[in-house]
């Protein structure tokens, strides 16, 4: 896989409550990834990206919030979220990252 595809497929990472508890307990990490993306391609993109072996990949289609601003209404765009399982011994830190 090519430089360019794993950073379209790697978008950032997602931090949130529940992402920082998984990472501690679950040794997980949880990205924002392309719609179109596989797990596979995830799979590879983590794992040549951090150095890190994966065990597993889940993902979830995240559907966008409808918001208001006076009469007017919209829409968030619909986006994906990537939870990344990693081997024993393995570890990314996405504190650093975000830098």
């Amino acid at each position: 896989m090519n430089q360019e595809r794993m950073f379209q497929i790697i978008k950032v990472p997602h931090i949130s409550e529940k992402s920082a508890l998984l990472g501690d307990s679950a040794n997980q990490a949880v990205f924002q990834v392309a719609s179109d993306a596989r797990k596979s391609e995830i799979k590879e993109a983590v794992e040549q990206l951090f150095n890190v072996k994966v065990a597993n990949v889940r993902t979830a289609n995240m559907k966008g919030k409808t918001k208001r601003m006076g009469l007017r209404h919209g829409k968030r765009s619909d986006w994906k979220k990537a939870y990344v399982s990693l081997e024993q011994g393995h570890e990314i830190d996405l504190a650093a990252i975000g830098g």
